[in-house]
């Protein structure tokens, strides 16, 4: 549980932000869309493996210019 202490006179604007910021860092979202269908292990490698060569041909570039 996700528990955000406020100061006296904090808004709940201020709330909120405070809340989004420790529910996006916790990283239940991300579990939540993870979790919502099965995707097989190979598939799972497949996307690290090409999430990894478009980095390194992002890096690749801005070396080359």
């Amino acid at each position: 549980m996700i528990i955000v202490t406020l100061k006296e006179g904090d808004t709940i604007d201020k709330a909120l932000k405070k809340l989004k910021r420790k529910f996006e860092k916790t990283g239940i979202a991300r579990e939540l869309r993870d979790r919502q269908k099965f995707t097989k292990p190979s598939e799972r490698k497949r996307e690290v493996q090409s999430k990894a060569l478009y980095v390194q041909r992002m890096i690749s570039k801005q070396m080359n210019g």
